[in-house]
């Protein structure tokens, strides 16, 4: 379970998804992609087809993290919270649907 930045919140509840790994803390430097992909790329190394990622922060990182996950060829598996009812909504893309132009991509 990959949170793409430690900036003070709550995410117990996203423990139920897996281990918490902070790929970021605090605030970022926005316009430092090269150095932002190093970081992720580092601690993404052990990333697992399973693994999600916490949609926080900038759209870079998550951004890059999706990439990551594509190039390894694994699906992207998110959690999105929703302000609504406190609770994580998971979305999954797979990189084999690519091809498939009619429908939905979604699980």
């Amino acid at each position: 379970m990959f949170i793409i930045n430690n900036s003070g919140h709550d995410y117990s509840q996203a423990k139920k998804f897996g281990d918490l790994v902070f790929l970021t803390t605090g605030l970022i430097a926005s316009y430092k992609i090269t150095l932002h992909y190093r970081i992720l790329a580092n601690k993404m190394k052990d990333a697992q087809p399973e693994d999600y990622i916490l949609v926080t922060s900038l759209a870079s990182l998550n951004c890059i993290a999706g990439w990551i996950m594509g190039t390894l060829g694994y699906p992207l598996n998110l959690l999105i919270h929703d302000s609504k009812t406190g609770k994580y909504v998971e979305r999954k893309l797979f990189p084999q649907l690519l091809n498939n132009t009619g429908g939905n991509n979604e699980e």
